[in-house]
C-alpha cells in the first residue's frame, strides 16, 4: 500500500500539465503519483490525428515530460494500472492487480472514451477509433499499406483524420449524417469552403448518409450505406464521438451528469475530490452554463488551474473555450461557443482560404473563427469575448476598417 499528497486518476494531458505546475511550484518528493491505464507516459493529444498521425512526428517528440524528467522529480507514475475500486471515504483507490494506492487529494482526469458504431461489424480489425497513441499507432500502420479509406463522422476528427488520409494518396470517402460538415460549429458558407476544398483534394463527400454495416470476411471490405450504397476499403475510421469515463465512480456518492459535475473550481461534491479534462462537467462562468470540453486546451488549463488551486491558490477557473486544427495546408483557431448567437458578421472572403466569422448575441462577441488572418484578429477574439465586448456588427463587417474599430465604444 502507496501513500501519497496527491493522486491523478488518468495519464493523459491534464496529468502531464498538471505534473509540470506542481513541480514549478515546489513538488515534493514521493508527493504526486499518476495512475494510468495508457502504455505511454502523457503526450499530447492534438498530434494523434495530425502530425503522429502523417509520420512527421514520433512518439518521444509528443510525450510532455520526459521519463527522466518524473524520476528528478520524484514522480510516480504507473502505467498500464487499472483501477476497480474507489473508497473515497478512506481515501483508496485499488488497482485490479491489488496494489492500493491511498492519498490525500485525487483529480480524476478519466478522460473520455470513443462511442463505437452502432452497426454489424463495428468491431473487425481493421475499424478503428482514435482517442489514444495506440490507436493512432494502428491506424498510421494499416495506412501504409490502404489504398481505400472510409472516414465516418464530419466533426473535426473525421475531418483531420480524412485529411491525413487523402495526403497519403489513399481514396478517401467522408461520410457524415448531417447536411454538411461540421454543422454544430461552422456556418453553412463555412461548411460549403471546407467541402470545396476537400473535394478538390481527391476526397469524396458523402452527406445525409449513415452506416448499417460493415461487410467483410475477416476484415471490412465494404461499408454499407442507409441509402443502399456500397463504398468499398481497406481500413473505417469512425469518428462518431466520445462519452466521459465514470464508471469506476458510479456508487461513489459522486455528483455524475455528462461527467463528473465540479464547481468553478473543478471540486466534486467531496472535499479533497476534484476532476478535470474530458470526463470534467464544469461551471464555466464567461458562458454562465455548464460544459463539458474534449478539447487539448481545456485538458492543459484545468491540469494547470488544479495545481495552481491545491498549492494554495484558490480562484475561481475562468477560461475561453478554444480548439485549433489543422487539415491539408491550412490552420485555423476557434473560440468560445456560438450557442443562441443572433447575428454572424465574416471578415475577408469565403471563397479562399483567408476569412474570420464571428458569431454575436444581442451585440455581445460570444464566439469567433479565425483563419489566415492579421494578428490582430487573433489577439482581440479572446479577449473580447472574455470581457463580453459589445461590438458593432457593421463596423466588424467592414473590410477596411481595422478590427479594434468594431468596439461599440468608439461609435459616435
Amino acid at each position: 500500500m502507496s501513500s501519497s499528497k496527491y493522486i491523478i486518476l488518468g495519464g493523459g494531458m491534464v496529468a502531464g500539465y498538471a505534473a509540470k505546475e506542481l513541480v514549478s511550484r515546489g513538488l515534493g518528493s514521493g508527493e504526486l503519483v499518476i495512475i494510468s491505464a495508457d502504455d505511454a507516459l502523457p503526450y499530447e493529444r492534438p498530434p494523434l490525428s495530425k502530425g503522429f498521425l502523417s509520420g512527421k512526428d514520433n512518439e518521444a517528440g509528443i510525450l510532455i515530460n520526459s521519463a527522466d524528467w518524473y524520476r528528478e522529480h520524484g514522480i510516480e507514475v504507473k502505467l498500464q494500472t487499472a483501477v476497480e475500486n474507489a473508497d473515497l471515504k478512506q481515501k483508496r483507490l485499488r488497482a485490479n492487480s491489488g496494489e492500493g494506492f491511498d492519498f490525500q487529494r485525487l483529480l480524476i482526469a478519466t478522460g473520455a472514451r470513443a462511442r463505437r458504431l452502432d452497426c454489424p461489424g463495428n468491431d473487425w480489425p481493421n475499424v478503428f477509433y482514435l482517442r489514444s497513441l495506440d490507436d493512432s499507432r494502428k491506424i498510421r500502420a494499416r495506412a501504409a499499406n490502404s489504398k481505400q479509406a472510409v472516414v465516418i463522422g464530419g466533426g473535426f476528427i473525421g475531418m483531420e483524420v480524412a485529411s491525413v488520409l487523402a495526403q497519403k494518396k489513399i481514396e478517401t470517402t467522408l461520410v457524415i449524417r448531417e447536411d454538411r460538415v461540421w454543422s454544430r460549429v461552422f456556418t453553412p458558407a463555412m461548411s460549403d469552403f471546407f467541402e470545396r476544398y476537400y473535394a478538390s483534394r481527391g476526397v469524396q463527400l458523402l452527406k445525409r448518409e449513415s452506416v448499417t454495416a460493415l461487410h467483410g470476411k475477416e476484415q471490412a471490405s465494404t461499408v454499407l450505406l442507409a441509402s443502399g450504397r456500397k463504398i468499398s476499403c481497406d481500413m473505417v475510421v469512425a469518428g462518431v464521438g466520445a462519452a466521459p469515463v465514470t464508471e469506476l465512480f458510479a456508487k461513489s456518492g459522486l455528483s455524475i451528469d455528462n461527467g463528473m459535475v465540479v464547481s468553478e473550481y473543478l471540486e466534486t461534491n467531496q472535499a479533497n475530490i476534484f476532476a478535470a479534462g474530458d470526463v470534467a462537467n464544469y461551471v464555466d462562468t464567461i458562458f454562465e452554463k455548464r460544459r463539458r470540453v474534449e478539447h487539448w486546451d481545456n485538458a492543459v488549463s484545468q491540469g494547470q488551474h488544479w495545481a495552481t488551486m491545491v498549492s494554495g491558490e484558490r480562484q475561481p477557473f475562468v477560461h475561453v473555450p478554444y480548439f485549433f486544427s489543422d487539415v491539408f495546408d491550412l490552420s485555423y483557431e476557434l473560440w468560445g461557443d456560438s450557442e443562441g448567437a443572433t447575428q454572424t458578421v465574416a471578415r475577408g472572403d469565403l471563397h479562399s482560404s483567408s476569412f474570420s466569422v464571428w458569431w454575436l448575441k444581442r451585440e455581445r462577441l460570444v464566439c469567433a473563427f479565425v483563419m489566415n488572418r492579421p494578428d490582430e484578429e487573433r489577439q482581440v477574439a479572446p479577449e473580447w469575448i472574455k470581457s463580453k465586448q459589445i461590438v458593432s456588427a457593421d463596423r466588424l463587417a467592414d473590410q477596411n476598417r481595422p478590427i479594434q474599430e468594431a468596439l461599440r465604444k468608439n461609435l459616435g
